[in-house]
C-alpha cells in the first residue's frame, strides 16, 4: 500500500473519531512528555486524573524538578512501574539545570534524557517540534502488523527494526504530529487487541490480516518469561494509631516506597514456623500482647506475583523495635508517604488510615 494513501486514510479516520484529551490541545513539550510517560503501560481513563494532578501540582518542568522525589512517588502511587516516576524526576532536574527548563528539540537529543526512549522522543519531537519521527508503541505495532501482514515478533530485535523502519517510511512528513496521533488512536479505539472493528474499517479491503483472518495471530510475540511467585509476610507493629514503617532502598520492586518489616520466604509457611524462622520475630515473641493475621493478598506485577500476609502485632514494650532503623508514622503522615498499592489496600481494609 502506498505511503501517501495509508497516511491519508488514517488521518481522515482520526479527524472523525479522535477523543478530546487535554494533551492534544497543546504543543508544550512538558505536557506532551508528561502525558506520554504516564500513559506507558497505562490506559487513558486511568492515566488522565494522574496527568491532571501532576499539571496542577507541577505546572512546569522547574516545579517538578524542585520537588522532593518522595512527593513525586506519592502522586504516582497506584500507577505502578515506579521507575517511570523516578526517571521523570531525574529528567526534569536535567532539563531544569542543564537546559534552562527548555526541552531539546531533536529526536536524537531527547533520547539522551533519563527515561525517554525512541517512542517518547518521537512523540515529543513530532508533536512539539514538527520532526518527522514516527512513534511505534503497542498500538502502532498492532496496526502495522495486521494491515501489512507482518508476522515478525514485535518484541524481537528484528521486529523492532522492521516496524520502526516501516512507520518512518509511512509517516506524513508534512504533518507528523497528526499522523503519529492518528496511528496511536486508531490502534487504541479501532484496531483493538480483541474484537477489532474490521467490518467498518477504512482498510478492510487492503488489510492482509482481515483477508486471511489473522487478526488473533497478529501482532506476533516471542513467549514471555514465566511469572515468578513470591511469598511476603509483613510484620505490622502497631503503637496506638501509629504503625512502624520503612522506606525500601534496595534494587528490588518498589524502590523508594514505604512498607513494613518484611519476611520473604520461598513458600507458604505456618505462623509457628515463621516465628522460629525469623530472628526479629523470635526476639519480640515474648512482648506480643495481641496478634491479627490477614488473609492472603494476591498482587500481580508484570513478571511476578506477590502472595502476601500481614501480621498485626501490639507489643507490651517497644524498645526491641528501635534497632530496625524504622519509624512509627501517624495515620496523617502515612497518608503522605508513597506506598505500593498492596500496602494501601491493606491499610484501607483494616481501617488503619
Amino acid at each position: 500500500m502506498e505511503a501517501r494513501y495509508f497516511s491519508k486514510k488514517v488521518v481522515e479516520w482520526y479527524n472523525q473519531n479522535k477523543r478530546s484529551l487535554p494533551w492534544r490541545n497543546t504543543k508544550d513539550p512538558y505536557k506532551i512528555w508528561l502525558s506520554e510517560i504516564i500513559l506507558q503501560q497505562t490506559r487513558v481513563n486511568q492515566g488522565l486524573p494522574y496527568y491532571q494532578n501532576f499539571i496542577k501540582e507541577f505546572p512546569d518542568v522547574h516545579a517538578l524538578a524542585n520537588t522532593p522525589e518522595q512527593k513525586v512517588l506519592r502522586l504516582w502511587q497506584g500507577l505502578g512501574y515506579y521507575t517511570r516516576a523516578r526517571n521523570l524526576h531525574k529528567a526534569a532536574k536535567e532539563i531544569s539545570s542543564k537546559h534552562g527548563g527548555k526541552f531539546p528539540t531533536a529526536f536524537s537529543d531527547l533520547k539522551k534524557l533519563p527515561g525517554i526512549g525512541e517512542y517518547t522522543a518521537a512523540a515529543i519531537a513530532s508533536i512539539s517540534f514538527g520532526e518527522a519521527a514516527a512513534v511505534v508503541d503497542g498500538n502502532v505495532f498492532r496496526v502495522l502488523a495486521r494491515i501489512y501482514g507482518i508476522d515478525t515478533p514485535i518484541n524481537s530485535t528484528e521486529g523492532k527494526r522492521t516496524f520502526f523502519a516501516l512507520a518512518n517510511q509511512l509517516i506524513d512528513k508534512k504533518q507528523p504530529a497528526l499522523f503519529n496521533q492518528a496511528m496511536m488512536e486508531f490502534g487504541a479505539l479501532h484496531c483493538t487487541p480483541k474484537n477489532p472493528q474490521c467490518s467498518t474499517c477504512t482498510f478492510k479491503s487492503t488489510c492482509l490480516a482481515n483477508k486471511g483472518n489473522l487478526q488473533p495471530d497478529l501482532p506476533a510475540k516471542l513467549a514471555s518469561k514465566k511469572s515468578k511467585r513470591r511469598y511476603f509476610y509483613y510484620v505490622v507493629i502497631r503503637k496506638g494509631n501509629s504503625l512502624l514503617m520503612k522506606q525500601r532502598t534496595n534494587k528490588d520492586i518498589w524502590n523508594g516506597l514505604f512498607d513494613f518489616y518484611l519476611i520473604e520466604v520461598p513458600r507458604i509457611m505456618r505462623m509457628e514456623r515463621l516465628y522460629q524462622h525469623d530472628p526479629f520475630l523470635k526476639k519480640i515473641t515474648p512482648l506480643v500482647k495481641s496478634e491479627t493475621v490477614s488473609s492472603v493478598y494476591k498482587h500481580i506485577l508484570s513478571h511476578q506475583t506477590i502472595m502476601a500476609k500481614f501480621i498485626i502485632l501490639d507489643l507490651s514494650n517497644y524498645s526491641s523495635v528501635t534497632p530496625l532503623s524504622m519509624v512509627f508514622y501517624s495515620p496523617k503522615k502515612m497518608t503522605e508517604l508513597p506506598k505500593p498499592t498492596l500496602i494501601s489496600r491493606f491499610l484501607a481494609d483494616f481501617s488503619l488510615l
